[in-house]
């Protein structure tokens, strides 16, 4: 589905990903991991169009994403759910959830998809009316999810869905993820919790100061005395 080959990018004259090559088939979970500072956050944001690739060919199902624009990028088939998940937080549950279903596409659809992401997250239900901002963090997260479910993506982009949350949180937050692998969504995520989630994703690509440097099974990798070491403290 997702096909990176030689991909290049930074910031204003730093250089952040050193051609950087990968792929994601339809209905896999894939993990990027690695150390704070590895470019995880910076290859979601290009993948997304937030940041433009200097070098290298992006494509999903054959798309090339370098020639799309970055406001386009959603239509394509990519919803990205950022770090600390920006919701609008004066903004109702769910107005923030149609906030994610702005395409003409998913406007089209707004009732049906806002039964279905009601129906995998209840919770949000019955918080509708409710602020975004006085949610508590793992609703937040759910919320943010679940925004970015509303245009039915092909491939959700998660970055660092557990940061900043406490530790019974974060495995409630981990469940979400494991729910809409469930239902199926392609799903790329960024996460420093190597522990948790090599447990349930496929596979798992180990970004280091920007370039690829090892890649595989998600349960071979957690074997590796390399990732145990580096990552587990073990």
């Amino acid at each position: 589905m997702l096909e990176l080959e030689g991909v290049d990018a930074g910031y204003d004259g730093f250089q952040a990903l050193f051609g950087v090559s990968m792929t994601i088939a339809a209905g896999e979970a894939v993990a990027v991991i690695g150390a704070n500072g590895a470019g995880k956050t910076t290859l979601l944001r290009v993948i997304s169009g937030l940041l433009p690739a200097t070098a290298g060919t992006m494509r999903i199902e054959g798309v090339d994403l370098r020639t799309i624009a970055p406001h386009r990028i959603v239509e394509a088939g990519i919803a990205h759910v950022p770090e600390s998940r920006r919701l609008f937080p004066r903004l109702s549950v769910e107005s923030n959830l149609k906030m994610g279903a702005f395409i003409p596409a998913a406007r089209s659809r707004f009732a049906e998809r806002l039964d279905y992401v009601y129906g995998l997250f209840p919770r949000l239900k019955e918080r509708r009316g409710q602020l975004a901002g006085t949610l508590s963090g793992g609703e937040q997260q759910m919320c943010a999810i679940a925004r970015a479910l509303m245009s039915s993506p092909k491939l959700v982009l998660l970055d660092e869905p557990s940061m900043g949350l406490a530790p019974v949180i974060v495995q409630q937050v981990f469940d979400l993820v494991r729910r809409i692998r469930a239902e199926g969504y392609t799903v790329l995520i960024v996460e420093q919790n190597v522990r948790q989630v090599l447990k349930f994703v496929d596979r798992a690509y180990l970004l280091e100061v920007g370039r690829i440097k090892a890649s595989g099974v998600a349960a071979e990798l957690l074997a590796t005395d390399e990732v145990r070491k580096a990552y587990m403290g073990m």
